[in-house]
């Protein structure tokens, strides 16, 4: 069901509509190598396809998941000899192209560089991370969006009446199709995958076409898989929409964010010492108990685990999304780090210094020191940080109380 044509491909309406980016690159005319950055089953490879079906270069299809740098100087070595004598460019698409290494990436710069080839590279990371700066600078990266569900149910009404799909031998209504849709995520090849395994369980006797029940279809789709890469940007965004829900004190928000990292299979461990942290970090003086509620349920998750350990995590992320906020220890802490690093380092002033010797005595240490329990003046008239720093303030006055 991959889409032929344009006309065929769903979605990406940012980069495919008349006067966008893609328009000059789907007639035809593409001068400049391009990394195709987005989720699974958004359209990188279709797209790839679609301006090699216009293009008037040599097109060379290329997986990073089943060659080497041996394959690539072997791809490259041509290129370069096309160009020498038919004055032709090849157009290289390279699927998951952030699984090259360093050194296979930079196997591509001096071709990319001299023109031989036109790069356009598909990857579901984040080209930032994955892909080598010399490359980057010379390509230019396109994002694709998850497609909408309206995008994938019609998708896949497509796929039911198409000689290449099933050809009307099968009937599913437009509820169904959303559902299949809003349980993949915008990932059309789930999507189509999802519809293939419910028609094989429709009953094949009888007449036909054949019918998609809802019971059926709940069986197909099981549970839903959620895209999440533990050690990759989605985990670094959905811990960020966490931790800024928490802080605009969103309670709904909090909890479906946190809901759905753990419902992806985030570790329990790491989400509780997010949750001190931000106790400490936005919440801090405003109510002190807040970090005492996080180290609770980071001990209760440690002893229960998941499931039963769930709804401690919970409680503990909405009782800080509830609670009043202050950002002066954080503040206050990083004021007084800047201070340590870019100031000298005085020696503690002597009214401070305990003289624990008789040699410390005679040296002055302690002298001039005031108890404030005896002295209420000592507060305000005796000073406790190095001279350089007299009178600096890294807290106000009713955040530190």
């Amino acid at each position: 069901m991959r889409p032929h044509s344009l006309e065929e491909f769903v979605g990406q309406r940012h980069l495919v509509e008349d006067g966008r980016i893609l328009t000059q690159a789907l007639a035809g005319d593409l001068t400049q190598s391009l990394i195709l950055w987005g989720p699974p089953g958004v359209g990188k490879t279709t797209l790839a396809r679609l301006i090699a079906a216009k293009t008037t270069c040599r097109f060379v299809p290329y997986s990073a998941v089943l060659s080497g740098i041996k394959e690539i100087k072997a791809v490259m070595a041509v290129a370069e000899q096309e160009r020498k004598r038919n004055g032709t460019r090849t157009l290289l698409f390279v699927d998951e192209i952030h699984r090259f290494n360093k050194a296979q990436q930079d196997a591509f710069l001096p071709y990319v560089e001299r023109g031989d080839i036109l790069l356009v590279g598909a990857t579901t990371e984040n080209p930032s991370f994955e892909v080598i700066s010399a490359l980057l600078s010379r390509c230019r990266v396109l994002q694709l969006e998850p497609l909408a569900p309206e995008d994938v149910a019609d998708l896949l009404g497509r796929a039911l009446e198409d000689p290449r799909g099933f050809d009307s031998a099968l009937k599913v209504n437009p509820e169904q199709l959303l559902r299949i849709a809003h349980a993949t995520d915008g990932d059309a090849r789930r999507a189509l995958t999802l519809l293939e395994t419910a028609a094989s369980m429709v009953n094949r006797e009888g007449g036909v076409p054949r019918v998609l029940d809802d019971k059926l279809l709940s069986e197909a789709l099981q549970r839903k898989h959620l895209h999440y890469d533990k050690s990759g940007e989605e985990h670094y965004n959905l811990i960020s929409a966490l931790h800024k829900s928490v802080r605009n004190s969103d309670e709904d928000a909090t909890l479906y964010w946190l809901t759905r990292m753990m419902e992806a299979g985030e570790d329990g461990q790491y989400l509780a010492r997010r949750l001190i942290r931000m106790a400490s970090e936005d919440i801090g003086l405003a109510d002190p108990f807040a970090l005492r509620v996080t180290l609770d349920a980071a001990e209760a998750f440690g002893r229960l685990g998941y499931p039963e350990g769930k709804l401690a995590l919970v409680q503990a992320a909405v009782y800080l999304a509830r609670a009043p906020k202050s950002n002066a220890l954080y503040t206050g802490l990083g004021k007084a780090e800047e201070d340590v690093q870019r100031t000298a380092a005085e020696g503690v002033p002597r009214h401070l210094r305990n003289a624990v010797t008789d040699l410390m005595k005679q040296a002055g240490y302690g002298k001039g020191y005031r108890y404030a329990h005896d002295d209420p003046e000592a507060k305000s008239e005796m000073t406790c940080l190095p001279p350089s720093l007299a009178g600096r303030r890294y807290l106000k006055a009713d955040e530190a109380d």
